[in-house]
């Protein structure tokens, strides 16, 4: 039995590869919400109304070193971003709103700088 060398696959080509926006939000609260509590909740949120395939489609990427001061950034695919918005409304622990959307990420970090 002879062996088959294994070959790595080849990068995608930037206009191949899926494109990413950055959202900016807030979390409107009196005191200071943890991370993790909020990424939680988002996670939660975008399950119950995306579903688990439409969810992974979105690409969903919470930027955990970009969060201070009750602010964020998450990323997400451009055909997601209308759904994604949709999902931090329907947050029921906190009041979380959009601040911007950016495709650049120096750029979505101006919304809540």
């Amino acid at each position: 039995m002879e062996l088959i060398p294994i070959t790595k696959l080849k990068t995608l080509i930037p206009s191949l590869r899926e494109k990413k926006r950055y959202v900016a939000f807030e979390v409107i609260s009196s005191k200071k919400v943890s991370s993790s509590t909020i990424k939680k909740s988002i996670e939660t949120s975008c399950l119950s109304y995306l579903g688990t395939l439409n969810y992974g489609k979105a690409g969903i990427m919470f930027l955990a070193d970009k969060y201070s001061n009750n602010k964020g950034i998450l990323r997400v695919e451009t055909k997601h971003v209308n759904e994604l918005k949709a999902c931090l409304a329907l947050i029921k622990d906190n009041t979380v709103r959009s601040l911007g959307t950016s495709g650049v990420l120096n750029k979505a970090e101006n919304f809540i700088a």
